[in-house]
């Protein structure tokens, strides 16, 4: 059962503090037991854009966060909650973020953590790659500009090592296909059926990525730096990794069949006209 609690938004948003865009943007917040980080997350994104709207969507989380995120409801406009029942994984908690702010009329639609490894100030970047035409705007790591601050080796190989067997497996020409900061225009989740995205966890963000390239939507990479955490316990765990490279897999694999089959389908088309002649 999933609650949403709002209040009407007004009709524009910000880009930064002093530039006004004729859109509207919500930035998505997926939180569980993140009391500790999530009222500077909030404050921050306050700062940084003011006039886009902030859903924080909540799995019941027994540290209070949920309760906080209220208490800020009921005081600031721009703020709404959503309360899930349990802990459902990040992809179906995004999903149901997506569902808002298609129902709610949002033209851009921001995926950010609660943790301060996004940093707010830089969302202005997203925003105008959107507005000069991204349909999907990735703030990417690993490309030249982007760096990453407090993470130990290990965590870098996960990454760059996911991001590479991603792009190779998947056919994709981009260098951070795992970043989970990153801005979507509308339309590019209209063209998205929801229903088909199983993703719980690490692997959303790359299934996401492969459906928008697919799809054919222009997807633009815009460095940011990102901060490991200071607050709270990271959700990152050996099963999400591996879900995500089973995955992967599986995809790739899928569309190397489909690649071969329609190479089998023109030969045979070829050789018909051929015959013909």
């Amino acid at each position: 059962m999933q609650a949403a609690h709002s209040s009407p938004g007004r009709p524009s948003l910000a880009q930064s503090a002093s530039e006004r865009l004729s859109v509207r943007v919500l930035t998505i917040i997926p939180t569980y037991n993140e009391i500790e980080s999530l009222p500077r997350t909030v404050a921050r994104l306050r700062a940084a854009v003011p006039e886009a709207d902030i859903l924080v969507v909540d799995d019941s989380s027994p540290d209070g966060t949920g309760e906080w995120a209220d208490d800020m409801a009921s005081r600031d406009e721009r703020i709404h909650v959503m309360h899930r029942a349990g802990k459902e994984g990040l992809g179906a908690a995004y999903i149901a973020g997506f569902r808002y702010a298609l129902e709610n009329g949002y033209d851009v639609i921001v995926e950010h953590d609660a943790d301060g490894s996004h940093q707010p100030e830089q969302l202005p970047r997203l925003l105008k790659a959107v507005e000069d035409g991204a349909d999907l705007a990735i703030g990417s790591r690993w490309v030249p500009g982007g760096k990453i601050v407090n993470w130990p080796l290990s965590r870098k190989l996960i990454s760059r090592g996911g991001s590479f067997y991603s792009r190779v497996m998947l056919g994709m020409p981009l260098r951070d296909i795992t970043a989970g900061y990153r801005a979507y225009r509308r339309r590019a989740l209209e063209a998205l059926d929801f229903d088909e995205i199983e993703s719980v966890g690490y692997g959303f963000q790359v299934d996401m990525t492969f459906r928008m390239h697919k799809l054919g939507m222009k997807i633009v990479e815009v460095p940011i730096t990102f901060i490991e955490r200071e607050l709270g316990t990271s959700k990152m765990s050996g099963d999400i990794v591996r879900e995500a490279m089973v995955n992967v897999t599986r995809w790739g694999a899928g569309e190397r069949l489909g690649q071969a089959k329609r190479l089998g389908q023109g030969l045979s088309e070829r050789v018909r006209q051929a015959r013909r002649r």
